[in-house]
């Protein structure tokens, strides 16, 4: 079959059929004699293979991985076990990064009064850096040197405020009702 054929019975773009042959996921497949790319039924289970991975998160280096314990018929579930609950792990941190910067961006909000004055602290934040690269430094566990994050209303632990000003109760209130 046809690359576009591959494509349709796999649920993978021909571009990244292209991809994952380049990289090496998927062996180098015979072409005819005009050129064209042939897949056999075996290719496109490798590339159903390699989707199902890629729907899961996984990483090149991981599928790579996936794939010699597939093919092996010889492997232990202990390896695919281990691999799996390392990718479990980079998950949770990839969540728990996630709800950090939701948590900053809901601070910000929170700050920004919403209204027909220029002031933006979500703006000032963006432009600054400085709190971004502070939430990303914290995160990681590393805070640098000198910042300190500043009061904003209420909020939780590890929320960045903006630098050099407050945005108290009413900002707080007043993002919280629009």
């Amino acid at each position: 079959m046809n690359i576009g054929d591959a494509a349709g019975a796999s649920g993978v773009s021909a571009k990244m059929i292209r991809h994952y042959e380049s990289v090496g996921l998927l062996p180098r497949v015979g072409r005819t004699q005009a050129g064209y790319r042939q897949y056999a039924d075996k290719d496109v289970s490798v590339l159903r293979f390699i989707r199902h991975c890629r729907d899961l998160g996984f990483s090149l280096d991981r599928i790579r991985e996936l794939l010699d314990l597939w093919q092996n018929r010889r492997r232990s579930s202990r390896q695919v076990k281990s691999l799996a609950q390392a990718h479990i792990a980079e998950l949770d941190e990839k969540l728990k990064e996630l709800q950090q910067m939701k948590a900053t961006l809901e601070h910000l909000v929170r700050c920004c009064h919403g209204d027909d004055r220029p002031d933006c602290p979500i703006i000032e934040t963006l432009e600054s850096g400085d709190r971004v690269a502070t939430a990303r430094a914290t995160r990681s566990g590393r805070r640098r040197a000198g910042s300190r994050p500043r009061s904003c209303g209420t909020r939780p632990a590890r929320r960045f405020d903006l630098p050099g000003r407050s945005c108290g109760s009413a900002g707080g209130a007043s993002a919280a009702a629009s």
